[in-house]
């Protein structure tokens, strides 16, 4: 391990959790000691007498009880399985260069080669130990045998497995190779304290009980179980307090070692490499929640995700000033050219990111299918501002609101429509009942007191309109269908799911319905056409230009309810409200 100071440090943190450990077995054979001694006082006749009787008949069956409880929970943390983080495992064989990288980097580093390279759908890389026979397959043991160079013939012991490599797949598609090397260097740095007895040994104890924790949490058990498992969190949730303190300043020890270890290799290009770290992160979370997320929620899964970062982060480089210097980076190699199939990875990775970001099903069906860049467009943007738009007017048929006199004589929905119902001021009059469940108590439905301007109004079409719309959704969302694929019920402590977004007001989804009527509009009417932005998600497009200033004015008729700004907008783009448009 050498002589870095947080290498030592680790160390020394590695045998206090140890001696934690030993603490708990000394107590849980401490009862069995005073049985023994009582036992063997009475047959060298030293500890005779009732009272020495009764302290054996006392002592002895608590000591049986506490050893059966203690290998109970030794049991128990020893078989749990430790929680493995969801990735996209890369055989050597559909990547060797990038295998050869790693083993090279490790041989500068003087350090183990790790056992198995990953990807995973985030920005971020790190070592994960899979030792577990619960992980995988004993015959995984001759590969990592062959990539870190230890024997096992001849019955001699094989060394330990060192840990998985886990890359992030957005690193290896932006950066260039010479960056991902120089930002793996530290990662791959920590297998060498890794694989100190000691550090192994403690890893193991700590995984251990939080295995054993979760273990003990799982839900539909009968009563007996129940409180037998109840026992074992307990025990395994104080052991993890007595040593949690130890146990992570044991990890900030390793990678402190891993630091310095790395610190005579690319440290020049470590840095220009960071800055390519937080643009990634930063083009990764809006592809995932501008672009990714709505083609989730209609059920279809983009398969190029990673290829898509790349787009992304290329446009911001062309129009953020701070980035122009990031683009002259793609003349250079790419670091996916490291893989033989990129796009058969991309394709796995792209899967994953939507089952952990979104919940969707492990592989594909009929209501669960991919979708390439180019037809993102008509299969997403265009589908999705119909589907808005549908249930838009779904919604106020089922109100009972009526068609307005400047398109009573039209076939099918209109923008007009919604205009004028949004524009309306709120009171009794055709589809909107002057008292009903959108009315809250106490309101009165005289129209002279809803016009007091002293009074501000409780509630407005617009509200009505975004609870019900909000309600729709909510129901959509917990039926199965299409629009909502069904997730199969995952284990949380090793397949957590990250939600991307916050839940959005009623009236941010009511602005959303309607700008999707607008689009449908202007698709219909005046020739545009559904776009995608690779920062801002589906785009409205004129003749291949992206149309602007469209915001303002439905925020005001939603907010306001004054049409005037919209109305300005669409006579402006040639739109026609009053002509009917095609939803789904």
């Amino acid at each position: 391990m050498g002589v870095e100071a947080g290498a030592q440090a680790a160390r020394s943190r590695a045998l206090a959790v140890l001696r934690v450990r030993s603490r708990a077995l000394a107590v849980a054979l401490l009862p069995a000691a005073v049985g023994v001694i009582l036992l063997a006082g009475a047959s060298t006749g030293r500890l005779v007498g009732p009272g020495w009787h009764a302290a054996r008949w006392a002592v002895l069956p608590f000591a049986a009880l506490v050893l059966l409880a203690a290998a109970g929970i030794s049991l128990v943390v020893a078989r749990a399985r430790p929680a493995v983080s969801p990735t996209v495992p890369i055989a050597e064989e559909s990547a060797p260069d990038l295998y050869r990288m790693v083993r090279d980097l490790a041989d500068r580093l003087d350090v183990p080669a790790p056992s198995a390279i990953a990807l995973t759908p985030d920005c971020d890389s790190w070592l994960e130990d899979r030792t577990h026979p619960a992980h995988g397959p004993p015959a995984r043991a001759d590969r990592a045998d062959e990539l870190t160079g230890a024997s096992g013939s001849n019955g001699t012991r094989r060394t330990p497995a060192a840990p998985v490599l886990v890359i992030g797949s957005p690193f290896l598609w932006w950066m260039r190779v010479g960056e991902l090397r120089a930002v793996l260097a530290p990662v791959v740095a920590g297998t060498g304290p890794s694989a100190h007895p000691d550090i192994a040994a403690a890893r193991r104890f700590v995984r251990g009980l939080d295995a054993a924790v979760a273990v003990s949490s799982t839900s539909g058990r009968c009563p007996a179980t129940r409180v037998v498992c109840a026992g074992v969190g307990r025990v395994a949730r104080l052991l993890l307090r007595s040593c949690g303190e130890h146990a992570s300043q044991m990890e900030r020890g390793v990678a402190a070692a891993a630091a310095e270890r790395a610190q005579a290799v690319d440290y020049g290009l470590r840095i220009v490499a960071q800055e390519q770290v937080g643009l990634a992160y930063a083009g990764w979370d809006r592809l995932l929640t501008r672009v990714a997320l709505p083609a989730w929620r209609m059920g279809r899964w983009p398969s190029r995700l990673d290829a898509g970062v790349v787009a992304a982060l290329t446009e911001l480089s062309r129009r953020d000033r701070l980035a122009e210097g990031f683009a002259s980076r793609l003349g250079e190699r790419p670091a996916c050219d490291l893989l033989e199939e990129p796009g058969a990875i991309d394709e796995a990775t792209s899967l994953l990111a939507a089952r952990l970001f979104h919940g969707g099903p492990a592989e594909p069906g009929p209501d669960w299918t991919p979708v390439d860049w180019q037809d993102y467009p008509e299969e997403v943007v265009d589908r999705k501002w119909r589907t808005d738009a549908a249930r838009l007017h779904r919604i106020l048929g089922d109100e009972g609101v009526s068609r307005t006199p400047e398109t009573s004589g039209t076939d099918g929905p209109t923008l007009a429509r919604i205009l004028d119902h949004l524009a309306t001021p709120y009171g009794p009059g055709p589809g909107t009942p002057a008292a009903g469940p959108a009315t809250r108590a106490g309101r009165t439905a005289d129209p002279a007191a809803e016009a007091d301007p002293e009074e501000p109004r409780a509630d407005t079409r617009a509200d009505h309109l975004a609870a019900r719309i909000a309600a729709e959704l909510a129901r959509e969302e917990t039926s199965p269908g299409p629009a909502a694929p069904t997730a199969p019920p995952w284990d949380p402590g090793t397949l957590p799911l990250f939600p991307l977004q916050p839940p959005r007001t009623a009236r941010e989804l009511l602005a959303d319905h309607v700008t999707a009527m607008v689009c449908c509009a202007a698709m219909d009417t005046a020739g545009a056409t559904p776009g995608l932005d690779w920062l801002d998600g589906p785009v409205l497009l004129f003749d291949g230009d992206r149309a602007t200033d469209l915001a303002p004015g439905v925020l005001s008729l939603v907010e306001d309810g004054d049409p005037t700004s919209l109305r300005h907008w669409l006579a402006q783009a040639g739109i026609r409200p009053e002509k009917p448009v095609r939803l789904v």
